[in-house]
C-alpha cells in the first residue's frame, strides 16, 4: 500500500469531502491562494473555485463566527484556524456559541461545524505559537475534540468529522505534517475510539498525537528488557472511549498516561482519574502521568528540546510504575 505524509492525508479527505457534498466549503486565513499555514489546502482552489475556497481577513473571532452561521442555515463549513495558540481571540464563539446552540435549541438546529487547526511544540515556533490546549477545549460540553498521531486516522478522523452534525475541533500536530505511513486511497472513517497501537501484557501506556509515536519508540527500546507495553492512542478527547483505556489497564495492571501538554491540569489527569475510578481493583501501581513542565514552550531549540516529553521521559515513568 502506499505511502504518504499526513498533510497530503488530510488534503486527500478534504477532496473527498468537496466532491460528496456542495454544500462543504473553507474558510481561513491564507487558505486560498498561499494553501494555508498547515499547507493542507495548497490545491483547494484550483479545483472548487473561489466560491469554496476562500481567504478571510486575520480575525479569528470572524472566521469561528461565519462557520457558525454559515452551519445554522444548513451548510457544512470547514474554517482554519492557524495555530491553536489564537483561540483566545475567538473562544466565545466556540464555546457560548457552537457548543451551545444546538442544546439550547433542544436539537432542533445542527452546528456541523469543523474547526481545523495545529498545535505542538518542537518546531522553534516559540510560546505564542506553539501550545497544546486541548484540555481547555475538551472540558466544554457540547463539542467533539480529535487529535490524530498519523496520516490514516487523520485522513478517517476527518473525513468522519466532516459528516458529524456537532462542532468538532480537529487539532493537527505541526510536527506530524511530514510522517508518512500506509493509508488507502478510498474513502473510509474512523470512529471516535481508542486505537490499540500495540498489543502488551505487562503495563498500558495511554497517549495521544505526537506523544503516540514517543510511546512506540519507548515500547521497542523497553521489549529489549523483556518488557512488554501495550500502547492505547486516545483519538478522540472528547466523546472519550473510557471503556478500551480502561479494559487495557485491567489486563496489564499497570499504566502510564503520556501528553505534550503541560503536565499540570492536563488532559492526561482525566485520563488517570478515569483509570482510577473504573479499574481500582485491577491496579498494582498508582497511574502515572508523563506530560511538559509548567512553563511556556521555550523559544530556544535546546530549552523547547527539554520541554518536549520524549521516549526517554516514558521509559523512566514506564520503569518507575513497574518498580512500585
Amino acid at each position: 500500500m502506499r505511502k504518504i505524509s499526513m498533510r497530503q492525508a488530510v488534503n486527500e479527505a478534504l477532496h473527498i469531502a468537496f466532491n460528496s457534498d456542495e454544500r462543504i466549503f473553507t474558510i481561513g486565513e491564507d487558505i486560498a491562494v498561499y494553501g494555508g499555514q498547515l499547507r493542507c489546502s495548497y490545491d483547494l482552489l484550483d479545483h472548487f473555485g473561489a466560491e469554496r475556497v476562500r481567504d478571510t481577513p486575520i480575525s479569528e473571532t470572524g472566521i469561528v463566527g461565519a462557520g457558525v452561521g454559515a452551519a445554522l442555515i444548513g451548510l457544512r463549513p470547514i474554517v482554519e484556524l492557524s495555530y491553536i495558540d489564537f483561540i483566545g481571540t475567538c473562544f466565545d464563539q466556540i464555546m457560548n456559541q457552537a457548543a451551545k446552540i444546538r442544546y439550547m435549541y433542544g436539537g432542533a438546529v445542527n452546528i456541523p461545524l469543523v474547526i481545523r487547526t495545529e498545535g505542538g511544540a518542537g518546531l522553534g515556533n516559540g510560546a505564542q505559537h506553539s501550545q497544546s490546549l486541548e484540555a481547555i477545549l475538551s472540558h466544554i460540553p457540547g463539542i467533539r475534540v480529535l487529535m490524530p498521531s498519523n496520516a490514516y486516522d487523520a485522513k478517517g478522523l476527518l473525513l468522519r468529522a466532516i459528516r458529524d452534525n456537532n462542532p468538532v475541533v480537529f487539532i493537527e500536530h505541526k510536527a506530524l505534517y511530514k510522517v508518512k505511513c500506509e493509508v488507502p486511497e478510498e474513502a473510509y472513517e474512523c470512529d471516535y475510539t481508542c486505537d490499540i497501537k500495540r498489543e502488551g501484557k505487562d503495563i498500558t501506556i495511554v497517549a495521544y498525537s505526537a506523544m503516540v509515536n514517543q510511546a512506540l519508540k519507548a515500547a521497542e527500546q523497553l521489549v529489549q528488557e523483556n518488557i512488554d507495553v501495550e500502547i492505547v492512542d486516545v483519538r478522540s478527547l472528547e466523546p472519550l472511549d473510557t471503556e478500551t483505556i480502561v479494559k487495557s489497564v485491567q489486563k496489564t495492571g499497570r499504566a502510564v498516561v503520556v501528553h505534550e501538554a503541560c503536565r499540570k491540569g492536563g488532559f492526561g489527569a482525566e485520563i488517570a482519574s478515569q483509570i482510577q475510578e473504573a479499574a481500582w481493583e485491577s491496579l498494582k501501581a498508582p497511574v502515572l502521568r508523563v506530560g511538559a513542565p509548567n512553563v511556556p514552550v521555550p523559544f530556544a531549540p535546546v530549552l523547547e528540546k527539554l520541554f518536549v516529553p520524549n521516549d526517554e521521559n516514558i521509559i523512566g515513568a514506564v520503569k518507575e510504575c513497574l518498580n512500585q
